[in-house]
């Protein structure tokens, strides 16, 4: 699964770590891939130091992607990390034929070993994130509560259509999450309320808050589940992996 949106800070991060966590809890086994040369999934939960290998080696240098896995101190949560030289690889993929399949060819042997396989997407569509389209099978898209938040929306729908007609024909979108919502603001509520107009099967139930600790957790290497469980923040990331886990 993809978690994708073509606008930064949004919370793909976020929702990467946290809605991993809550499944590994849920007994699913559960692989975070960093394809955000930002690195932000990865020191989330480790440190670089900790990686042997990265996902950089593993698209340009051909390594296994098994032996660049990392346990996490989460249960049932493994990592597959990024490093700073993920970009660059996008310019060293352009000269090979399959550049848009690397990343899925690479990801083929791990399919029996995961329940859940979550990609985060860096926020631009490049190379990288074309990639991690190319080898999901469905797209996960948060979208902030704020002003032109369909607007965005719409281009990665766009997006997401191109790479079905071209590239990954079984590709679709598995759920639309409404991120950073602040019950104090008429704002959030209209953006919600049009999101969930313009696609109401789509759009989970689970609204993600704002919150000051999920924001936190990540300093200290941590997900919520281990930081701060008892926040709202935490209580809504575990009920968007129940609501994962019931949409199959």
């Amino acid at each position: 699964m993809a978690v994708a949106n073509q606008k930064g800070g949004v919370g793909k991060t976020t929702t990467v770590l946290n809605l991993g966590a809550y499944l590994g809890r849920l007994g699913y086994r559960v692989l975070l891939v960093d394809v955000d040369p930002q690195c932000n999934t990865t020191r989330g939960v480790t440190t670089l130091e900790a990686a042997a290998a990265t996902l950089y080696d593993v698209l340009v240098e051909g390594h296994d992607a098994s032996g660049a896995i990392v346990p996490t101190s989460v249960e049932n949560l493994s990592l597959l990390p990024a490093s700073p030289d993920l970009a660059g690889s996008e310019v060293e993929l352009l000269d090979t034929d399959t550049r848009e399949r690397t990343l899925k060819t690479a990801l083929q042997p791990l399919l029996t070993h995961f329940d859940y396989i979550l990609l985060d997407c860096p926020p631009a569509l490049g190379l990288l994130t074309v990639n991690a389209l190319v080898a999901a099978d469905s797209v996960l898209v948060p979208v902030q509560c704020e002003y032109l938040a369909l607007e965005g929306l719409g281009r990665l729908m766009d997006t997401v259509s191109r790479i079905r007609a071209n590239l990954n024909p079984t590709l679709r979108i598995f759920g639309l999450l409404m991120t950073m919502y602040d019950r104090r603001t008429a704002l959030s509520d209209q953006v919600a309320s049009e999101v969930r107009r313009h696609y109401p099967e789509l759009t989970f139930q689970t609204v993600i808050p704002r919150n000051v600790r999920l924001g936190e957790a990540p300093s200290f290497g941590q997900t919520i589940v281990e930081y701060d469980p008892s926040s709202i923040g935490a209580k809504a990331y575990s009920s968007l992996a129940q609501e994962v886990a019931a949409r199959g």
